[in-house]
């Protein structure tokens, strides 16, 4: 395989640790902090998870290594989407693992948490983990979305652990992934199996976040990936001075992705799902707030602009949600079958009007017919409308167009409207780790191996203090039930780590509504350019905006 210079670069790098994991696992001891409790219904989850809920939060710190010798066999597992550094937690987790005893014994299971089920994986060497330090992607197991979850699953994962002497095991994954890593850890303590599970926090999207959790892994590249794209475009714009873009990036259940790409990017228009719920805002409202923009730009004199649409806004909207649920009522059953048998959409569309609410028939109406088609086309395997699929992006710029065209038709807008459409998602997360990115996975896997060590199970790595330098990072980890609540999945309430959401009195968001009016009328861009690996710590060592807001810096 051909092998770039940038590459080969990335091989040589050294990863920065926090302090108290410098100098030697010899060197590494335990400071017990307070007990912890989950964030909401502390009985329900007390009662699910009795032998490991309500442990301490722990840090790490300089001191006589203490725990007990003892040879590790750990398996690892990448569960869910990719994320840039994915890979150096596990070369973190290898290089602590065999600086603790070369004859420790590392496990990558193939293609998810299938790979335990199945028992398909790797022991890993030091040949096989050197072509993979400091590169993007999770192409040195693979991954997979299945989830550990039933009894006879947790009875399989217990065999091969067995069969091969493993004495823990690593789930790098998001929320989903780390929830099933805690009732995987309850089940071993709870049947005395002997295996320890570790967390690793997962996710571009961000939303895996809390008090303790500051940043997930793979954000800061993604973002910095999707910034260098809409600071081009903009500068594209700004040039051309003739196209609006509407770009919609990832960040289905958060629009964390889309406020950091904006902070760093000044766009004309980002909207914010969670301020849409908030305020409860209609379709029609958001297009007159982007053509708004549109029309007092084109006053200047500037037909052009730049929109970012999270990937996730139309089911924030409240009247949206409402219409999606009427739809899945409206095909459930047999219903489905009459609806397909319809030869025209004409035929359909007179048997969505008979079957919807007036409410909802004026939303659906509203409409541009190609997304009203794709909301009947395009059903998940439990028979529901793929809200994640809905080109927003192109939903909103044809609301706009007819917006304007209204406007127009009333003498109120004089301009030209060339809409062009972006979706930014598979670009950002296989992207080459940012400095940041590398320091952070390198130490959570790190971290996560002196989580082992020291006899933690249904923990997850923590690495915080992260808008510091390296060395000021604070290591150690939390009970994975201090982030849980119970939700309601699939008809039945059930144990899940909770999302968070952007927070609209939070710095970051306060940071971008006292600035977006200005950023919507006038041409404020900023051009980040690519990830910079090499010079000034100042640019090359570089946190999220969002971090960065959050602390102070």
């Amino acid at each position: 395989m051909k092998i770039t210079p940038l590459q080969q670069a990335r091989y040589q790098y050294s990863p920065k640790l926090p302090g108290m994991l410098r100098g030697g696992i010899a060197e590494i001891c335990v400071k017990d902090g307070a007990p912890t409790q989950s964030v909401a219904d502390q009985e329900k989850i007390a009662a699910l998870f009795p032998n490991t809920y309500g442990k301490n939060e722990i840090t790490f710190q300089k001191g006589k290594n203490t725990s007990a010798t003892k040879k590790q066999v750990v398996g690892v597992i990448l569960s869910g989407g990719q994320a840039p550094g994915g890979h150096n937690v596990i070369c973190g987790l290898y290089d602590a693992l065999k600086a603790t005893d070369q004859d420790n014994v590392l496990y990558g299971f193939k293609g998810g948490p299938s790979g335990l089920i199945e028992d398909d994986y790797v022991i890993f060497d030091d040949e096989y983990i050197n072509a993979y330090r400091n590169t993007g992607g999770f192409d040195i197991i693979g991954s997979g979305r299945t989830k550990l979850e039933t009894e006879e699953q947790f009875k399989i994962v217990e065999g091969v652990c067995k069969k091969h002497g493993i004495t823990a095991i690593v789930i790098i994954g998001g929320d989903d992934s780390n929830t099933n890593a805690a009732v995987l850890a309850e089940y071993f303590a709870a049947h005395n199996s002997g295996v320890q599970v570790i967390g690793c926090p997962k996710t571009i999207d961000g939303d895996l976040k809390n008090e303790d959790i500051e940043c997930s892994f793979g954000f800061d590249t993604a973002t910095k990936t999707y910034a260098e794209i809409v600071g081009n475009i903009e500068r594209d714009a700004n040039s051309a001075k003739k196209y609006w873009h509407f770009v919609k990036v990832m960040g289905r259940s958060a629009s964390h992705v889309a406020l950091e790409t904006a902070l760093q990017t000044q766009p004309n228009i980002c909207l914010i799902g969670e301020e849409v719920a908030e305020k409860k805002m209609s379709l029609a409202e958001i297009t007159d707030y982007i053509a708004d923009s549109v029309a007092n730009r084109a006053a200047k004199g500037w037909n052009f602009g730049v929109a970012i649409i999270p990937e996730g806004i139309v089911e924030f909207v409240p009247e949206f949600s409402v219409l999606i649920a009427e739809i899945n009522e409206l095909l459930a059953g047999a219903k489905a079958d009459a609806f397909n048998a319809l030869a025209t959409w004409k035929e359909k569309y007179a048997f969505i009007e008979a079957g919807l609410t007036p409410a909802s028939m004026a939303v659906f109406a509203q409409l541009p017919e190609g997304i009203q088609q794709q909301l009947f086309l395009e059903r998940d395997p439990h028979g529901n409308v793929q809200v994640s699929l809905i080109e927003s992006e192109k939903l909103f710029s044809e609301m706009v167009k007819k917006n304007l065209a209204d406007r127009k038709a009333k003498g109120e807008y004089k301009g030209k409207f060339s809409p062009l459409h972006h979706f930014l998602g598979y670009e950002g997360r296989c992207a080459f780790p940012s400095n940041f990115d590398a320091d952070y996975c390198y130490s959570l896997g790190y971290n996560a191996f002196m989580l082992i060590q020291y006899g933690y199970t249904g923990y997850l790595s923590k690495v915080s203090n992260l808008s510091s330098p390296a060395e000021e990072w604070v290591a150690g980890g939390m009970p994975i039930t201090k982030m849980m609540n119970m939700e309601r999945r699939h008809g039945a309430d059930k144990p899940v780590i909770r999302k968070a959401l952007v927070e609209l009195d939070g710095k970051p968001f306060t940071y971008f509504a006292e600035r977006r009016a200005t950023w919507a009328v006038e041409t404020c861009y900023v051009y980040p350019g690519a990830i910079q690996y090499f010079g000034p710590t100042e640019v090359c060592d570089l946190t999220t905006r969002t971090l960065a807001l959050e602390q102070g810096k």
